[in-house]
Formats: C-alpha cells, sequence, structure tokens
C-alpha cells in the first residue's frame, strides 16, 4: 500500500489539499431561529411557572435571527406553511459581515 494514496472523499486527485465539494456538502449544521433573550436573576428564574411571561428584549415585528452554528448569518419573519411555522428570510447577512463577527 502506497502511504502517499489520500482518501478520495477528503481530496481531490488533482489537488490533495482541495476539499471534496461533496463532503463538505453533506456535513451537518445546527439551525435555530432567536426570537429575541432575556437576562434574569436565579431567583426569578425559579418563580417561573406555567403561563409565565418572560418579557423579552426585542419589539413585537422585528425580524428573527437565523443562526447556523450560533452565527447569524439572515433575518426573517414567521410564516405559516401548511399549518407548519417557516420563516421567510428577510435579509442575508453578507460573508464579510459574518466573519468580522466571528
Amino acid at each position: 500500500m502506497n502511504d502517499t494514496t489520500t482518501d478520495s472523499s477528503v481530496a481531490t486527485a488533482t489537488d490533495p489539499n482541495q476539499i471534496n465539494s461533496d463532503v463538505l456538502q453533506n456535513i451537518s449544521v445546527t439551525l435555530s431561529f432567536e426570537v429575541g433573550r432575556a437576562q434574569i436573576k436565579i431567583k426569578d428564574l425559579m418563580r417561573l411557572t406555567q403561563g409565565s411571561v418572560v418579557e423579552l428584549d426585542r419589539l413585537a415585528g422585528e425580524p428573527l435571527d437565523l443562526l447556523v452554528n450560533n452565527t447569524v448569518v439572515a433575518q426573517g419573519e414567521v410564516v405559516l406553511v401548511n399549518e407548519r411555522y417557516g420563516v421567510r428570510l428577510t435579509r442575508v447577512v453578507p460573508a464579510t459581515e459574518r466573519i468580522k463577527n466571528l
């Protein structure tokens, strides 16, 4: 067996340092949508019960943040799609701005 052989799923035949796009496209990421945030004291957290209301830092009608692995990549609004929730993207954060926030 030749030690210089590379795994074709990781590198291309022409450039062993190049990542195969098929492999990259099959990596799982975590998507989450953030409606807002709140900071409360532990004593207030312990008092929460069913029906409690927690005030968030965003106003009604403000866009949600779409996060990919905890990085904001877009903003959008909630829509209904066949009786399920969805999000219509209204703004995609430019790659240059995303890189600045890393």
